[in-house]
């Protein structure tokens, strides 16, 4: 029987990015797991500052950045440059072997500008492919990928693209050659009825409960497509997802915390 290796891929991103203190107790347990494993991240508030600074105004729908050419230009440095190197930095001086690339480097993931009936979202790329092959000859070699949310076009132009959506197309994509575990890791303890109390945490969520929940209107706008793209990782192959706190990495990686999605 061929037993394919397993792999850990993890989305970091809400007020984690933003603060150092809880960014470097995750990666300090991110550094210290073994075997093959994979970082995607976020970073959309220190672009907004950036932005902000230098008076260049930013257009949101439904929690999604509108993307000019000015805003690509701010995202492309902060997320592809600030925070990724910032991370890969903070890795190797705890002993874990990082690469940082966005999804133009090496081509790992190709996408194309986002087509909508109604909005104009600007330079927001919708992924087309990832290179599983690729990014398993570098987990391969021992070294842990850490991934910007700026992909490519193969024609030149960069585009913007939700770093939840990436990491469940890496899964996806990565679940062929490996036994993948996808894991979102953000401020909130996982999927909650009350976004206040952490003591609503809901353990597992399957198809029925949340189109239940969506039209009792008990998850708030932002949790939905991330939901969404949990199950699309689970019906392509991924083993599993969880969605939960960063601080409770033990319990993540048992079951034991956050919210497990099941199909």
């Amino acid at each position: 029987m061929n037993m394919k290796p397993p792999l850990h891929i993890f989305k970091v991103g809400g007020n984690i990015i933003d603060d150092d203190d809880r960014l470097q107790q995750f990666l300090s347990s991110f550094a210290g797991l073994p075997g093959r494993k994979l970082l995607v991240h976020g970073g959309g508030k220190i672009a907004t500052q950036l932005a902000s600074a230098l008076q260049i105004p930013q257009q949101m729908i439904d929690g999604r950045r509108v993307t000019d050419a000015e805003t690509l230009r701010i995202v492309t440095m902060v997320y592809a440059g600030l925070i990724n190197k910032n991370i890969v930095a903070s890795l190797q001086s705890m002993h874990c072997n990082a690469i940082g690339i966005c999804g133009a480097d090496a081509g790992v993931i190709s996408a194309h500008k986002r087509i909508h009936p109604l909005t104009d979202y600007g330079f927001v790329g919708d992924v087309d492919n990832v290179d599983s092959e690729r990014l398993s000859q570098w987990l391969d070699s021992g070294l842990s990928v850490v991934i910007a949310p700026i992909t490519h076009d193969g024609k030149g132009q960069l585009l913007n693209t939700n770093a939840d959506t990436i990491a469940q197309e890496i899964a996806k994509a990565m679940s062929a050659r490996h036994d993948t575990t996808l894991l979102y890791c953000f401020e909130k303890a996982g999927v909650l009825l009350d976004a206040t109390d952490e003591q609503t945490r809901i353990p597992q969520i399957g198809p029925t409960e949340f189109e239940q929940l969506k039209q009792e209107n008990k998850i708030f706008a932002g949790m939905i497509p991330k939901l969404e793209n949990a199950f699309k990782a689970l019906q392509a192959g991924v083993g599993k997802v969880v969605i939960g706190k960063a601080e409770d990495w033990d319990g993540l990686m048992t079951g034991q915390a956050g919210t497990t999605i099941k199909l």
